[in-house]
């Protein structure tokens, strides 16, 4: 029996080494030509025996398999494409592609074909040949279990796949190559593969993957050559990403991250054409590595000669006028050359809605238009250039349609869309729709996509589709705890895509009627010491036609003293509080429609029985406030209102009540004195008991007539910013301003409606109109003023402001759970006249915190603040302060 041929692993080493340099070279795709170019030569050449009579042609008796197989004999010897009965030519080319077909079925090793019993020109044909081994189970180790199922994904190792030298090659070259590029620069990756023995025939193997990472590779030194125009400083500040470590660098990376770093270097070149050198390139940039394991980055550049700009002409343009152009351009004659101002006068990748030639064109119907700056001269360092425009036919919309929604009825969304059918195209509106579909609260803002359908240049139409991924709308708040003496139970139900019509529909519960956009809220809170019951509904559209918001809200709450002879309620001693209000906020067009104009009316019912306490100077009565709110507001943030990115949010509103001492004929000078007098008397310690019984009964008195209907304005203002500084890392500056006043000094401020300072800014079960503001690194409502004996007071102020810068950064914004994490610097104040008011004298704190959004539960969050200084009445500093924040947002 002579060997004709074999191919064994050591042809699998070279496929090994011919992938390797095939990798890296980046020539993978000649792989298999220089492979079959392989086996053809060692077809007539690699471990080669014939008999002496050699180029004879014979007759093949018989084939038969031998060797480690799962597979039949019939099938190995049909895939091979050998006969029996044929005539081959023995050694030629018909047993060289019976080796080549079983080699490129990726399924065996060790092949080999023999020759036995010829005689007479009759010859048998023997084929022996091994299965590859399967692969069975696969172990990754050095990484996250999170991340294995990705690479295993990612590389294709599942069970059953053949385990070839090559899957092993290039499961470790990716592996290496990406976490080299997440900056993992000094990575190794090892696998092996451990044969199973078992009952099965096929060969098996399980196979680990050793990953080490090592760590992330820091820069030490960014050095520039070549550079005698713009300094070493300024070429690294125009590196966003990739910084040398410095000890207080926080914010900026001093990573190596190779995806980074070559953006970098396009920033770098950028940089130069801002300054007038267009030709500038970089020549040659390597990457050292240090004895510290630290690397240093060596760009060689080569900066050319400055140019100006010459004369700027357009061509083609027909809608608008060249200084309308120029006008947008902001690009003249004379101007130093700058090329990223050129590129961002025709087209701003970075903002879609920037002001630039092709969004003038796109918001006015030319969505096919192109706009090319050509240089037509560049004589003398000055470039003439031509803006060649070509504006096609205007593009109207055909069909507009919406995708995605399954509980949101069509006519919610499309009455926020705003690309109509036969309407021009426009950028612009193709923008705000997305950014007013994503502040409905119904869908995922990462997920609404605009869809260009069926576009038709010669026509001039084209179709709209967004797309959209609803996530809950509804939440459920459902807690208990111990606070205020005892145990405090909540449920409170928020449905904000709640149908109305549908309530006597029982089909329509699933499990509530849904789908209209409208809001109803029910809320019940209650503990040994109050109860308090809360109704609210809002129809954002009322009337279907126009965006003007109708709402209503019902609360009653009540309230008892603690009993100290008894430790519980004592119910004889209550303070009801009952209210209603009603409200129309309506979308304006002028100066814009980011703006709404809202208008309320509501009324407070406060009865107190038997209910002495600090708040009131009576104990026994009521107090009425009927109040009109009016409020104007601006609110551009986009995209996600959980998680904004840009844009503002103003606002200012006015709340007052009549001025009933204009017209009810009380003397309150008089009142005011008197009350004075008797506070006098109650306040001297050598009055009699009952001589201050009677003076402390007549303040009631006076209080109770004084504040029967009350007398007040409220005037109130918010403003904040968000700007991304660098990706997703988002900054938010806050500022807040209160003031509650009075028509009639003698009359005095009211004792409700104030504002109380400090803490997590959650409101508490009063509802006496007082509004609870946030101060976090202090304890809750602990930021009082001082009354006229220097004493800190629990009433509340009727002066506040407060300063806030936020940083945040996205750990998540998936639908089910949006995440951000938080630093922030705050301060503020709180005062009881503008007489002591000022704005500077703050409470000053600083902290971290996390928010967790789910669209079950809505809001949740924690914070960590120091306060720097003293809350009133101490002496040392508040310190470090915990607060949970539940359904709101600072």
């Amino acid at each position: 029996m002579m060997l004709l041929l074999t191919i064994k692993k050591e042809n699998a080493v070279l496929e090994k080494q011919v992938n390797n340099l095939a990798n890296s070279i980046s020539l993978r795709t000649f792989l298999p030509f220089i492979f079959t170019l392989f086996l053809s030569l060692t077809s007539i050449c690699v471990n080669a025996q014939v008999p002496q009579n050699a180029g004879t042609k014979y007759t093949i008796s018989d084939i038969s398999v031998s060797g480690n197989s799962s597979f039949s004999e019939e099938t190995i010897i049909t895939y091979s494409g050998l006969r029996k009965g044929e005539e081959l030519l023995i050694p030629g080319e018909e047993i060289s592609n019976a080796i080549k077909k079983l080699w490129k079925s990726g399924l065996f090793s060790d092949i080999e074909i023999y020759i036995k019993n010829a005689h007479d020109n009759v010859a048998s044909l023997e084929i022996h040949l091994s299965d590859l081994p399967e692969l069975k189970e696969v172990k990754i180790t050095g990484v996250k279990k999170s991340k294995t199922e990705e690479i295993i994904k990612e590389n294709a190792l599942n069970p059953g796949v053949k385990v070839t030298e090559n899957l092993i090659t290039t499961t470790k070259n990716y592996l290496t190559n990406k976490y080299k590029k997440d900056g993992y620069y000094n990575t190794k990756v090892n696998i092996n593969t451990i044969p199973i023995e078992d009952s099965i025939a096929k060969q098996r193997v399980n196979m680990v993957v050793a990953i080490d990472k090592g760590g992330k590779v820091k820069i030490d030194h960014i050095n520039f050559e070549g550079n005698e125009v713009l300094a070493d400083k300024k070429l690294k500040g125009s590196m966003k990403n990739t910084k040398e470590q410095k000890f207080y660098r926080v914010w900026k990376r001093s990573k190596y991250i190779e995806a980074d770093y070559k953006e970098d270097l396009t920033s770098v070149i950028d940089t130069y054409k801002e300054n007038g050198y267009r030709d500038a390139r970089i020549i040659s940039d390597s990457i050292s590595v240090n004895s510290d394991e630290t690397v240093s980055l060596n760009i060689k550049v080569e900066e050319g000669e400055k140019y100006t700009f010459g004369n700027i002409n357009f061509i083609g343009n027909t809608v608008y006028s060249d200084q309308q152009l120029n006008s947008i351009l902001r690009v003249k004659k004379g101007d130093t050359y700058n090329g990223v101002l050129l590129e961002k006068g025709i087209a701003d990748n970075t903002k879609p809605d920037g002001n630039d030639i092709t969004n003038l064109y796109q918001n006015n119907g030319y969505l096919f238009s192109t706009i090319n700056p050509v240089e037509t001269n560049a004589d003398g360092n000055v470039i003439d250039m031509e803006i060649r425009i070509s504006e096609g036919k205007p593009v109207y919309f055909n069909h507009v349609t919406v995708s995605g929604n399954e509980k949101t009825n069509d006519h919610v969304i499309y009455r926020e869309i705003r690309t109509r059918p036969g309407e021009l195209y426009s950028k612009a509106n193709v923008v705000r729709t997305v950014r007013e579909l994503s502040q409905l609260g119904f869908f995922d803002a990462e997920q609404i996509t605009p869809d260009f359908v069926n576009p038709n240049p010669n026509e001039g139409t084209i179709d709209m589709e967004y797309k959209v991924v609803e996530t809950g709308s509804s939440q459920i708040e459902l807690q208990g705890g111990y606070g205020g003496g005892g145990f405090i139970g909540t449920l409170g139900l928020s449905f904000n895509n709640f149908s109305l019509k549908d309530i006597f529909n029982k089909k329509a519960y699933k499990p509530i009627p849904m789908g209209d956009g409208q809001k109803l809220s029910l809320r019940l809170q209650a503990s040994q010491f109050y109860r308090t019951y809360s109704f609210s509904f809002s129809e954002p559209w009322m009337g279907g036609k126009k965006p003007v918001q109708f709402s209503t809200s019902i609360s009653h709450s009540n309230q008892f003293l603690y009993d100290s002879s008894t430790g519980r309620a004592d119910k004889d001693k209550r303070f009801n509080i009952t209210g209603v209000s009603v409200g129309l906020a309506k979308r304006l067009s002028v100066p814009d429609d980011f703006f709404t104009l809202s208008q309320a009316l509501s009324y407070q019912h406060y009865n107190l029985k038997n209910y002495y306490t600090g708040l009131f100077t009576f104990g026994d009565g009521f107090s009425n406030n009927l109040s009109y709110t009016i409020g104007l507001s601006r609110n551009n943030t986009y995209n996600d209102p959980i998680f904004p990115i840009g844009g503002s949010n103003f606002s200012v509103s006015a709340k007052f009540s009549l001025p009933y001492s204009a017209f009810n004929n009380v003397d309150y000078a008089a009142l005011s004195e008197e009350y004075s007098d008797n506070e006098a008397i109650y306040n001297d310690s050598d009055a009699s008991s009952s001589d201050q019984q009677a003076a402390y009964s007549r303040m009631q008195e006076i209080d109770q007539q004084r504040f029967n209907w009350l007398e007040f304005y409220k005037i109130k203002f918010k403003g904040e910013w968000y700007s991304s500084i660098v990706g997703k890392l988002v900054l938010r500056p806050l500022v807040e301003f209160g003031y509650l006043g009075a028509y009639n000094q003698d009359r005095g401020v009211i004792p409700f409606e104030r504002f109380f300072l400090g803490g997590d800014g959650l409101g508490s079960y009063s509802l006496d109109g007082r509004e609870a503001v946030a101060l976090r690194g202090y304890s809750n409502q602990s930021i009082q003023p001082l009354d006229k004996y220097g004493q800190v007071t629990s009433d509340g102020a009727s002066i506040y402001n407060k300063f806030s810068l936020e940083l945040r950064y996205p750990i998540t914004l998936k639908a089910s759970a949006k995440i951000f994490a938080l630093t922030f610097a705050e301060g503020g104040a709180a005062f009881n006249s503008f007489r002591d008011y000022n704005p500077f004298q703050l409470k000053r704190s600083a902290g971290v915190g996390l928010r967790v959004f789910m669209p079950a539960f809505g809001l949740l969050g924690i914070d960590f603040g120091y306060g720097f200084d003293p809350e009133p009445g101490q002496a040392s500093p508040s310190g470090w302060q915990t607060h949970f924040i539940i359904g709101q947002q600072f």
